[in-house]
């Protein structure tokens, strides 16, 4: 198992169809951490007002915080647009979990970073709520046509794809919001005098400096299956669970393979 001193994790959309709870599931059995911030969108209720998706992963990942919690893990929960309704509840602890709108994380090596979901510099979220409704909509359409595509992708011997992805980062408008994000929640790093950010919301995992901070986002659990660790030096690592699972699925797949080259 690995160990950090903190893990960040943000956008699992439990309630979804497309929460891809398995994969957390599997990475929280084999890391650590002393500290985990949730960094919002954790339970998708936008989703859930209209029906529920909710296999027995998803009550396994809850399951999973909780115990880790239990166990001594200090749980930091930042609610996101997505489970809003949880801001009323920040300042108080649940279960051993805390809940605060945002937190100033210190790292081993003392710099400071702020972390925070994100949505608030959304301004679509802001000041179109409709609009984020909608596109939360199409959003879940493309989401949806990554299934059979990739069906007929593995009929081919192909690997996976992602539609959704793909267009998020061809259309235009798409790569100038997310421009566009990075830099207003770097600037409100450099405003805070903290030496970085820690964000969500975009669904789109970074690690670079940007306006003389560092700028991090968790990326989500919906297509990339990434969050960000610290090391016990301080140090941050972005972490590709996917990467890693298919490292291991190939592994795997050449054992048989060596076995009779040895026989």
């Amino acid at each position: 198992m690995a160990e950090y001193r903190t893990l960040f994790i943000s956008d699992v959309h439990l309630g979804t169809r497309a929460s891809q709870a398995d994969l957390l599931l599997d990475f929280l059995r084999e890391n650590d951490a002393d500290t985990i911030y949730l960094v919002g969108d954790i339970i998708d209720f936008w989703r859930i007002r209209r029906g529920a998706i909710w296999p027995q992963t998803h009550n396994d990942v809850l399951q999973k915080m909780l115990r880790k919690a239990r166990k001594g893990a200090r749980i930091v929960f930042i609610p996101g647009n997505h489970d809003e309704g949880m801001r009323q509840y920040c300042g108080s602890h649940f279960g051993g979990i805390e809940i605060e709108h945002q937190a100033v994380h210190t790292t081993a090596d003392g710099r400071k970073y702020l972390v925070i979901h994100g949505d608030e510099f959304d301004v679509v979220v802001r000041y179109a709520r409709w609009l984020a409704f909608l596109g939360d909509r199409g959003y879940e359409l493309a989401l949806w046509m990554n299934h059979p595509l990739n069906f007929i992708r593995r009929r081919f011997g192909l690997g996976y794809w992602s539609l959704s992805a793909h267009l998020k980062l061809r259309v235009k408008t798409a790569v100038n919001f997310i421009g566009e994000f990075e830099n207003s929640l770097s600037e409100e790093a450099k405003r805070r005098g903290v030496d970085g950010v820690i964000c969500g919301h975009i669904h789109h995992a970074a690690s670079r400096e940007m306006h003389g901070v560092h700028y991090l986002n968790t990326g989500d659990w919906v297509e990339s299956c990434t969050a960000i660790g610290e090391k016990e030096d301080g140090s941050f690592e972005l972490i590709r669970w996917l990467d890693t699972v298919r490292s291991r699925e190939r592994e795997e797949q050449l054992k048989p393979a060596d076995a009779l080259r040895v026989a």
